[in-house]
């Protein structure tokens, strides 16, 4: 079976982001005078980062690769494109399936050229849409049934952008979030990790952790956990 991700196009742009990424330490984005990232808009906040990769890392985009080759989702939805890291081992798995589509989200303008022009290098534009707005917005109307979902935009956002796409999860459905150490992710697990909300789900042990969620079931909402 093909592994597009070995291909020297695929592993040549993956080699070169990551690079880059390595370097999102030395940055220090800024706001403004007064302006705190904690009261900022997401779009404020996309545009302060426009240059940091904030990236999944090679051992959880090989997760992801996996997990799209495994499931063969007809549609991926991705919430935060960035430049593409995570796209482009979703978009190699959907290649290699045969089938299916990306449907990614970014608020950047800049990192959704930069995104699109890494995909075409790494020859694997083809099966990726990237939606340029607020996720909230452009996830709205995307037909169901999504057969996997990866959460790696802005935090406080995860819980609502699933909510969002709940009722259009094709039973068994996978959902991918990134990043659970960081404490703005506790809502969210706590909202997966609950078996009244129809999941299963588990946390992989990948740096940043992710967290790997199965809709089992579909339940009504309990109080709590009304839509967003």
């Amino acid at each position: 079976m093909p592994n597009t991700l070995h291909s020297p196009p695929v592993r040549a742009v993956l080699d070169r982001l990551f690079a880059a990424a390595a370097l999102d330490d030395d940055a220090r984005p800024q706001l403004g005078p007064g302006r705190s990232f904690a009261s900022a808009t997401a779009q404020e906040r996309a545009d302060a980062l426009e240059a940091v990769y904030m990236p999944i890392s090679a051992r959880g985009g090989d997760l992801l690769y996996a997990l799209v080759r495994a499931s063969r989702p007809d549609t991926v939805i991705e919430f935060g494109t960035s430049f593409g890291i995570s796209t482009l081992y979703l978009a190699a798995a959907v290649t290699d399936n045969a089938a299916g589509r990306v449907l990614s989200t970014e608020l950047s303008a800049t990192k959704i050229a930069a995104a699109r022009a890494n995909l075409a290098e790494a020859g694997l534009a083809g099966p990726v849409t990237i939606l340029a707005g607020d996720a909230m917005e452009t996830l709205e109307a995307i037909p169901g049934p999504i057969g996997l979902v990866l959460l790696d935009g802005w935090k406080d956002l995860c819980l609502p952008v699933l909510r969002l796409l709940e009722p259009r999860l094709a039973p068994g459905a996978l959902v991918v979030a990134d990043d659970i150490t960081l404490p703005s992710m506790a809502g969210y697990l706590d909202y997966v990790r609950d078996t009244a909300s129809g999941y299963v789900s588990v946390a992989f042990p990948v740096e940043d952790g992710m967290e790997i969620s199965c809709r089992a079931s579909v339940s009504t909402p309990q109080a709590g956990h009304r839509r967003t």
